[in-house]
């Protein structure tokens, strides 16, 4: 964390917690190591650093799911006409 960022105010998760948050909350998979891998690759929820552990917080794991999910359809080809 650089030192203008501002200090976490809700508690933040190693990456398993943050994996079962995910499973949990939005009843979507989401394992420990799509998460890993997604910390090398990109594309995965923000993230901070403490030493070498990644520590996910609720809010940008939200972020990340409402970020996927498409807008509501109530047939498949409402999404490809939404391009």
């Amino acid at each position: 964390m650089l030192p203008s960022d501002p200090v976490p105010t809700e508690r933040l998760m190693r990456r398993s917690e943050a994996a079962a948050f995910i499973r949990e909350t939005f009843g979507v998979s989401c394992c420990t190591g799509t998460l890993a891998k997604l910390a090398v690759i990109g594309g995965g929820p923000e993230y901070q650093k403490f030493g070498r552990f990644p520590l996910y917080s609720q809010s940008a794991c939200r972020a990340w799911v409402q970020g996927r999910l498409s807008r509501r359809v109530t047939s498949t080809s409402e999404l490809s006409s939404a391009a």
